[in-house]
């Protein structure tokens, strides 16, 4: 694993205009940040902001691609904004020592014909402006204003430790059936939600591979004592699989591969290879998913201890309440996500009187704030049929 470095950017803020579930948003981030809500509040049109800066910069990518994946401006800009047509994202970076080193902010709408066009793009260090467009070649040529100069390396010199962080977001959300596929990786790279996860395990340099397996093997072990070795093995059509020996009756136990593997041990697996891969801001949705409540509620610890060695900034999404058994949670660490009639408000669960009063009465980090992620007439769910 990479080592911690005084260095290391992550993201420290973000304020939001008409993105998708939010007419507006401002909020700190948070090393470790968990983020709590009802279905369909906006949990994952949150994270997707990141999601949205990497693939600005990323190979293939650039800002007109970025939108296209969404479907449109029409599609991101949220439902409530009304005549307010403008999407703004202002994210803040910095490192431990000088946590807003660095500002960017991109604000952008669509032309007659559908068109993304930037609206403003603006970056800071240090609250010195090292970029403030439209500026006079974008007057002069306003087909310029379709491509942001954070994707444009001839032009974004003075800021790509900037561009580089956004570049190193990296999602993930393991669908076990994507894994198993034996077409899986075919016209697919980077897929998060692992369509290629096992080629990316194949091209990682041996020595770390197998460096890797071993740890997640041994971490396994906790949950899934049977398993005894872990380890990339290819068929004889050169396809790689995970081939894991599980200890039984037999002498020699039994060797299955991922089509065998239960959704839990795949989900982990792909959990603990992410948390090891990489060292800029990952981005997790619900990694509780197919997991026993007593493995789900030492993944804060484990991510903190990840953090600890790394410096890597880890945001995750969850309805999970047995993750925050884990009194090692800061109330300042979680993001409650609250749908109202004018769009979802984002709020840190510190700033919430009630939940600090519950908290101080004796109530756990669980039953004080997952009674306000739970839909106001879930009970009625229980009538149908009748």
């Amino acid at each position: 694993m990479a080592k911690r470095t005084s260095q290391s950017l992550r993201f420290t803020h973000l304020r939001l205009e008409n993105w998708r579930n939010f007419t507006s948003a401002d909020v700190r981030l948070e090393g470790r940040g968990f983020l709590v809500g009802p279905n369909a509040c906006g949990k994952s049109n949150l994270l997707d902001v990141f999601r949205f800066l990497h693939d600005i910069v990323a190979v293939g990518g650039g800002f007109h691609e970025a939108v296209l994946r969404r479907g449109g401006v029409s599609r991101i800009r949220c439902l409530a904004a009304r005549s307010q047509p403008r999407i703004g994202i202002h994210v803040v970076a910095g490192t431990e020592e000088t946590p807003d080193e660095w500002e960017y902010e991109l604000r952008f709408s669509q032309d007659a014909q559908r068109i993304p066009r930037i609206q403003s793009e603006r970056v800071r260090k240090s609250g010195e402006i090292k970029l403030e467009r439209p500026d006079a070649d974008d007057q002069a040529d306003p087909q310029r204003l379709t491509q942001t100069y954070l994707e444009q390396v001839n032009v974004n010199r003075e800021f790509r430790p900037l561009a580089d962080t956004f570049k190193a977001v990296r999602y993930l959300h393991i669908v076990p059936h994507l894994v198993r596929d034996p077409d899986r990786s075919v016209g697919k790279k980077n897929d998060p939600f692992g369509g290629d996860f096992l080629e990316q395990v194949a091209q990682t340099n041996e020595r770390t591979r197998n460096a890797w397996l071993r740890r997640i093997r041994e971490a396994l072990t906790f949950a899934v004592p049977q398993l005894k070795e872990l380890e990339l093995w290819r068929d004889n059509r050169g396809t790689p699989h995970l081939r894991g020996r599980y200890e039984h009756w037999r002498p020699q136990g039994a060797w299955q591969t991922e089509s065998d593997f239960s959704d839990g041990t795949l989900r982990l697996i792909g959990l603990l290879w992410a948390v090891l891969d990489g060292t800029g801001p990952l981005l997790l949705e619900e990694p509780e998913l197919s997991l026993h409540p007593e493995v789900v509620r030492h993944i804060p610890r484990m991510l903190a201890r990840v953090q600890r060695r790394s410096g890597r900034q880890i945001l995750l999404s969850t309805h999970a309440c047995d993750l925050f058994r884990d009194d090692g949670i800061g109330l300042d660490e979680v993001l409650l996500l609250e749908p109202q009639a004018e769009g979802t408000v984002v709020k840190p669960a510190d700033t919430i009187d009630e939940i600090k009063a519950l908290l101080d009465g004796g109530l756990s980090l669980a039953d004080a704030i997952m009674p306000h992620t739970s839909p106001s007439k879930a009970q009625q769910l229980m009538l149908f049929g009748e």
